[in-house]
């Protein structure tokens, strides 16, 4: 589109998603400035000295298998700013209690020598995802239509997906190795693992470590924002830092105004704009399960008991099916868990650059109910000396975020949540609203993990919301 001048865009957050919006509305030859509450940009996709001088921690998630194949981001030359991904041995590896661990290889042959007797099963159960996971991200990254680009493939998905994740690893999977792996893989969903939908989280991890694997950017997360940044810089978008948008009335005229930001917040700062009806189907807005997060500098690696751990970037403490099932029934049930699932990274076993020379970070979190002020820290690392007896002796500091500190480092966080919103069946299939993008203001729109496709490192929450948005000012 040939560039008018008279064509401005405003964009509010420069987390991934508002950074994708961007990008998208200045190729297409608008004028586009960004608004960035925080000193330093990227939402939950920044790297910061946590704990001591040196050592290099992710705020937020620190594996981005959904980042590495991000159908937008594919389409950027995010390697020409510096942007290179890490990928390690084994994408995930999920210790068990009787000093072995189960993995999650690269390749669904890999993974058949690691299953045994569930080896032809999970095949099967994965098989058509991993052989045509960019067909399925073409379909699953972007708002459910009745209408899918690839309704054979989606039918196969669907059918899985909208089950319960106990109910798919018990009847496609018969070991108790296997139902464990899957299990972790699905309790990313922040859902109970009885709940519809908690099976979809489970496929779409699995293939995606089988069809790209779960790679950390070198350097940190920080490192996926700035290549952003520098490509919105160069097609002539500008990031202003320390711009904390409390009323829309602030900003500059413009043909469109995106919103990097929850439902909540958009009626806060845009409620003269909303129409009555819209302002209360967006406060009807419900917002999940929260995240207790710990992040570890260390003087040595962690000393797994099994060695496969050592493989692996990402690691799920939490045992069994059942245990992990009962983890996440006690958080849905509003009581923290007694021996809560886990979820490990340990970025610096494949990125030295991230702590001072021998030395290594750690990164643990735990899902807590909605704005929770337990105390995780006993539960969180008794689970990683469960399976890594002497892992405290290694600690040289550690730095707490507890779900109420989350929100006061990103307000996006709310109540500690980091996916932007429940993601339960109702308000899976219309998130925010039937609206999507769009609210009651023709020119105002969002663009967060709010909407759809939903939480992670992708982008595609903000490229649907620019094309949407220009799409109406053609």
């Amino acid at each position: 589109m040939r560039k008018c001048a008279s064509q401005r865009a405003n964009v509010i957050g420069a987390g991934p998603n508002g950074l994708a919006a961007a990008i998208v509305l200045a190729q297409a030859g608008l004028e586009v400035a960004v608004y960035e509450a925080q000193s330093i940009p990227g939402g939950a996709a920044r790297t910061l000295d946590l704990t001591l001088p040196g050592f290099h921690h992710d705020f937020g998630s620190a594996v981005h298998p959904l980042g590495a194949g991000s159908p937008f981001f594919l389409t950027l030359p995010l390697e020409k700013y510096g942007l290179e991904w890490l990928h390690p041995s084994a994408p995930l590896a999920h210790p068990l209690d009787d000093g072995t661990a189960v993995t999650l290889e690269r390749s669904l042959a890999a993974q058949v020598e690691v299953l045994g007797h569930d080896a032809t099963a999970w095949r099967r159960l994965f098989a058509p995802f991993v052989r045509h996971w960019p067909v399925l991200t073409d379909d699953i990254l972007r708002p459910i239509s009745p209408f899918p680009k690839h309704p054979i493939l989606m039918a196969q998905f669907g059918a899985r997906a909208f089950l319960p994740a106990t109910t798919l690893a018990k009847f496609a999977l018969r070991g108790p190795r296997a139902q464990a792996l899957f299990a972790g893989l699905a309790a990313h969903s922040f859902l109970p693992l009885e709940a519809p939908l908690s099976a979809a989280f489970g496929l779409v991890l699995g293939a995606a470590g089988h069809a790209i694997g779960w790679p950390i950017p070198k350097g940190g997360a920080q490192s996926i924002t700035n290549a952003l940044i520098q490509h919105l810089q160069s097609l002539g978008g500008n990031v202003h830092l320390n711009q904390p948008i409390r009323n829309l009335d602030q900003l500059p005229s413009a043909d469109l105004t995106l919103c990097d930001i929850t439902p909540r917040q958009l009626v806060a700062i845009a409620s003269q704009h909303l129409s009555q009806s819209f302002t209360a189907s967006l406060n009807n807005y419900r917002y999940g399960p929260a995240c207790f997060k710990i992040d570890y500098a260390l003087t040595e690696p962690i000393p797994w008991r099994a060695a496969e751990c050592s493989r692996a970037g990402t690691v799920h403490l939490g045992g069994s099916l059942e245990e992990i099932s009962e983890s996440e029934a006690s958080m849905a049930h509003g009581e923290p868990a007694k021996r809560p699932f886990v979820l490990l990274a340990q970025p610096t076993l494949i990125d030295p650059s991230r702590a001072p020379e021998g030395k290594h970070i750690a990164w643990a979190y735990c899902h807590l109910p909605h704005a929770s002020t337990a105390d995780m820290t006993t539960a969180i690392e008794s689970q990683i000396e469960r399976f890594a007896p002497g892992f405290r002796e290694s600690v040289l500091a550690r730095s707490i975020t507890s779900p109420a500190r989350l929100e006061s480092m990103d307000a996006n966080l709310i109540g500690g949540d980091i996916s932007g919103g429940a993601m339960d069946l109702a308000q899976f299939l219309f998130r925010p609203t039937r609206r999507s993008y769009r609210t009651s203001a023709s020119n105002l729109y969002l663009c967060s993990a709010s909407t759809p496709p939903g939480a992670g490192v992708h982008g595609m929450c903000g490229y649907h919301a620019a094309k949407t948005a220009l799409a109406s000012l053609k």
